[in-house]
């Protein structure tokens, strides 16, 4: 169950301000209904301020006077109304904190989702396409000192915002293990033997015969300064 907003502060609020029972306010705020009787006792939470529920919208005045007529009926909260998320375009703002960081998110990004445009990673953590482009080329000036580091890790995106963007690019980066798995493949012995010009069945190497026997090869005529000894 939901409670309200520094529920001992509502509890002295509606005790003061209400004849709603303790077992009523207790259910409310999640305290104990000895603790609201101490409260009206003024033994519990002295000196505390109370919180009026009516006017941050948690109670209407409506389901408070319900209540006081009906002691078995019981309070509800009303729910917080949630705000949309604002959609921002153009490149992410990184606070000045967190700009050194932003090198090793890129270099994360890059090396665990390549299939990740420079439009997207610019997004995610608000950084520019030549920043981007000086690290995929590795030309980056501090590029060797650089530890890739997850930005969700760094607080630089939500990690909804990077499977949102990951999840876009799922079918590039499903061509690209594709296309890498086909020049990656070994061919066949006939396929290699194809691509060279030689048939199956056709000999690598012909060696003519010149009718010489085999130790001719190994018989070389002595040099000529070795010719000069043996004649002088």
């Amino acid at each position: 169950m939901s409670l309200p907003l520094m529920p001992k502060a509502v509890a002295v609020w509606l005790v003061d301000n209400t004849s709603l029972s303790f077992d009523q306010i207790a259910e409310f705020t999640g305290l104990h209904s000895l603790e609201i009787s101490g409260i009206a006792d003024g033994e519990v939470a002295q000196g505390l301020k109370g919180r009026d529920p009516i006017a941050s919208g948690e109670l209407t005045r409506e389901s408070i006077e319900k209540c006081e007529a009906d002691p078995k009926a019981r309070l509800k909260l009303v729910p917080r109304v949630k705000m949309p998320e604002v959609t921002r375009k153009g490149p992410k703002y990184t606070p000045l904190s967190k700009r050194q960081e932003r090198p090793a998110a890129i270099l994360w990004l890059i090396r665990n989702h390549p299939e990740l445009t420079d439009a997207q990673i610019s997004r995610l953590v608000g950084t520019t396409k030549p920043t981007i482009q000086s690290l995929r080329t590795k030309t980056h000036w501090n590029y060797t000192n650089i530890t890739p580091v997850d930005p969700v890790a760094l607080g630089m995106c939500r990690q909804t915002e990077l499977d949102e963007a990951v999840a876009k690019s799922a079918p590039k980066r499903e061509a690209m293990e594709e296309q890498g798995a086909t020049e990656g493949a070994l061919l066949s012995t006939e396929e290699t033997l194809a691509d060279v010009g030689i048939e199956d069945d056709e000999p690598a190497l012909v060696i003519e015969d010149s009718g010489r026997a085999p130790d001719d090869f190994f018989n070389l005529p002595k040099g000529g300064d070795d010719e000069e000894e043996e004649t002088a």
